[in-house]
């Protein structure tokens, strides 16, 4: 079963990729409010059931994938 994870800095983070990716756009004339730099996790993996994906994918995220002192997730069932 094919998951995916969203692994995104805390709000309350300097987020510094962000940052460069908006000085980048101000310098291109290119107007945004906000930019937070994040990463995509695509997932597949050995599950019969949404609840039995989601619950791997979720172990996976907090032990492997993401650092919950910087960093949250989300989790979708494709």
């Amino acid at each position: 079963m094919i998951v995916g994870v969203k692994i995104m800095p805390l709000k309350e983070i300097l987020d510094s990729q962000g940052r460069a990716v908006e000085k980048l756009f101000d310098q291109h004339g290119k107007k945004v409010n906000q930019v937070r730099v994040g990463r995509y996790v695509e997932l597949d993996l050995p599950a019969n059931s949404q609840e039995q994906a989601f619950a791997q994918a979720k172990e996976l995220a907090q032990f492997v994938l993401c650092n919950p002192l910087v960093e949250n997730f989300e989790i979708e069932i494709k």
